[in-house]
């Protein structure tokens, strides 16, 4: 398939003023990186790379709707002692560009075999997902189980029961294109950080409807992948070292319900329920999570 030189952007007028926001977010990344684009054969993926060049590595997918940079509450704490590779999905927002369609979980597992082999890494790699790039994850260790060392799920969506009907109609009126629909998106997702009075809570708000909206704006509107929900039998294949974690105001199914269900059906994967905090653990939360994170990694 034949793209204009803009893709996967509306125009060249909107690549332009969406490259221009990203580079601007990007000024204030807290840790030196070296900046990648790799060839796959789903298309160029770009990754930022930190920590130490010897260290074991740690991939990094971000939720839908944002890129490498929403791991920057993370990022200072989590390449002190791993190579860390931040991804931008490849069929989201971001610096990937994408030359095939994705059409499903089989096509997203392709291009991640190939970014791993783009980037030298065979085996023995862990693997974080937050929100969609948790389910990601988890459909990887199924996938490719023995190429990877550990996993770590930040707040899968479904997984483990059904996306409630309010994902549907956040999803759907946040596609209107106005701030104020993306804003209540926000404000559901993302309860604690929302209401909060400070200003450092304040911008990291603005900065999230921004990049959301203005990706919006920017890029051609294509099919998701869709989260599904996994078996009984696909979680009791988990045979690697596994961390769940879920904050305890999660929005998209009870905290305390979806610990239950790994419980019985894989009790190996260790579970936490972080508090304080919703879909928006790994902002709110991001010291607590960083040790967890990093205690877990240590140990296997």
């Amino acid at each position: 398939m034949r793209y204009p030189t803009f893709h996967p952007f509306r125009s060249q007028k909107a690549k332009e003023r969406y490259l221009q926001h990203y580079e601007m977010r990007a000024r204030s990344w807290p840790v030196a990186s070296e900046l990648l684009t790799v060839d796959t054969s789903f298309g160029q993926t770009f990754v930022r790379v930190s920590g130490p060049s010897n260290a074991k590595p740690l991939v990094l997918l971000p939720s839908s709707a944002a890129t490498s940079l929403f791991w920057k509450p993370n990022i200072e704490a989590l390449s002190k002692n791993f190579r860390v590779y931040a991804v931008d999905n490849i069929y989201d927002f971001g610096r990937s560009v994408y030359m095939r369609p994705i059409r499903g979980v089989a096509d997203m597992m392709g291009w991640l075999d190939g970014l791993f082999a783009a980037l030298g890494l065979e085996n023995n790699i862990n693997l974080m997902g937050l929100s969609h790039g948790a389910w990601l994850t988890v459909q990887y260790a199924l996938h490719a189980r023995k190429r990877l060392a550990a996993i770590v799920l930040c707040a899968p969506p479904a997984t483990l029961y059904p996306l409630p009907g309010k994902w549907a109609w956040y999803g759907i009126t946040s596609l209107i294109p106005h701030r104020y629909f993306m804003m209540n998106m926000t404000r559901w997702m993302f309860p604690e950080l929302t209401h909060k009075e400070d200003d450092a809570s304040k911008l990291i708000v603005h900065d999230l409807v921004e990049d959301a909206f203005i990706g919006l704006r920017c890029f051609k509107l294509k099919m998701p992948v869709t989260p599904t929900v996994l078996s009984d039998e696909e979680l009791g294949l988990i045979k690697m070292p596994a961390l769940f974690l879920v904050g305890e105001n999660e929005v998209i199914y009870p905290a305390q319900k979806a610990i239950q269900r790994l419980n019985v059906v894989n009790p190996a994967i260790k579970t936490k329920i972080i508090p304080n905090a919703g879909h928006d653990l790994t902002i709110v939360q991001a010291e607590m999570v960083n040790e967890i994170v990093l205690e877990f990694l240590g140990e296997n």
